[in-house]
């Protein structure tokens, strides 16, 4: 009976482990990284050779987003639209990297059709200069959280990671592999985040590049009254905890 009981125990805490791990991200496929952690490093094949990350993007922000596959519709206008922005992205210190579950002859073959076939809302002769990673082994896709299950298995949601250039996450988005991401709201968030990094402010909702930002809430009662008495030049009290200040639209982000 005594052994029993033992192998019951064992057998509960070898569940609660795998359980504890689970949660944790531990299945391969299934974890995230999350803010503030260290972007997983890799080495990748890629359309424009070789990469290793993050050791070649040190000092730059860098954003690294899958799509689901080559040769589909709404990957090529997210692809013909990263493109045509990308010297926007460059002027902001940030370079983009590319990833799907597909082979580089797929990736090159795919962006040459781009190229030489398709016009698409004004862009045309659309050629995607930034490195696409082949990852037909899904080696890198794991390590980001790309692939999930209830969507698919051998397709990458749209994910999306900001990595500054310490490399660290700085933010992520999801979307779905039916709808096509708002490229200008990802180039408003790499602006916010620059922001608030270079002048230790936060960024309020629907924030653009010119707007007020806000100050950093007081951190004592005696702060918080100097704060409502004297607020200081351009900033705005609403209450103790909430004040804005303006930013001149040139001093946002690294422009």
């Amino acid at each position: 009976m005594r052994r029993q009981g033992r192998r019951v125990l064992f057998a509960l805490a070898a569940i609660s482990v795998l359980a504890m791990a689970a949660l944790a991200g531990g299945e391969e496929g299934t974890r995230i990284p999350l803010i503030g952690e260290e972007a997983p490093a890799f080495t990748a094949e890629t359309t424009q050779g070789i990469i290793n990350f993050p050791q070649d993007y040190r000092g730059k922000w860098v954003i690294l987003f899958s799509h689901p596959a080559d040769f589909t519709p709404v990957c090529t206008t997210e692809f013909m639209t990263f493109a045509t922005m990308e010297k926007e992205f460059e002027a902001l210190n940030c370079k983009l990297i590319g990833l799907s579950i597909d082979s580089n002859y797929s990736h090159i073959a795919w962006l040459r059709t781009i190229q030489e076939r398709i016009e698409y809302k004004g862009m045309k002769n659309v050629q995607v200069m930034f490195p696409v990673i082949a990852d037909l082994k899904m080696e890198v896709a794991k390590k980001y959280g790309m692939l999930q299950p209830s969507a698919s298995d051998t397709k990458a949601v749209r994910a999306v990671f900001f990595i500054d250039p310490e490399a660290k996450v700085r933010a992520i988005l999801y979307y779905p592999l039916s709808n096509g991401r708002n490229f200008q709201e990802i180039k408003r968030l790499l602006i916010a985040m620059q922001t608030s990094d270079k002048h230790n402010v936060a960024t309020p909702a629907d924030w653009q590049p010119g707007d007020d930002v806000i100050v950093p809430p007081p951190g004592s009662c005696g702060t918080a009254q100097e704060r409502m008495a004297k607020p200081g030049k351009d900033v705005k009290c609403y209450d103790w905890f909430f004040c804005t200040k303006k930013l001149p639209k040139p001093e946002a982000g690294v422009h």
